[in-house]
């Protein structure tokens, strides 16, 4: 299967108008790509009560989840900002893409006009908490 890289940053990019960050002003487009080439977008989603916002990343696995898609459906995820320095996830979304993307998903962070860092869910957090922690 072959990557979308460039369509996966316009798709974020795209669906950066539909943020709601009337408080932050902080817009973030997410985008991830399945197996059959179908592309999921989200954006952040803020709330006067700040615990109760959503960031793109988790937007845009929710709903790949909720149409039935799951971790190995997921061949490449990707966050952008329209900021001039590179923005990573925060530590909530690392803590979701790692039980909901397999360890070694390609995660594209684009930035700027045309900037581009690719990692991956196991080089965002390496020491996650897993399932299997909970067992005691």
């Amino acid at each position: 299967m072959k990557i979308k890289e460039k369509e996966l940053v316009e798709k974020a990019k795209e669906v950066l108008k539909n943020s709601y960050s009337v408080y932050s002003h902080f817009k973030v487009g997410a985008a991830l790509q399945i197996k059959d080439g179908t592309i999921i977008t989200g954006t952040n989603i803020e709330n006067a009560s700040f615990g109760l916002s959503n960031c793109a990343e988790r937007s845009t696995l929710f709903t790949a989840y909720s149409m039935g898609y799951r971790k190995e459906d997921i061949v490449a995820f990707c966050v952008l900002t329209p900021l001039d320095h590179l923005v990573s996830p925060c530590g909530a979304c690392r803590q979701v893409m790692s039980e909901l993307l397999l360890p070694e998903t390609p995660v594209f962070m684009a930035y700027g006009k045309d900037k581009v860092v690719k990692t991956t869910v196991q080089e965002l957090l390496p020491y996650t908490f897993r399932k299997e922690d909970l067992n005691v």
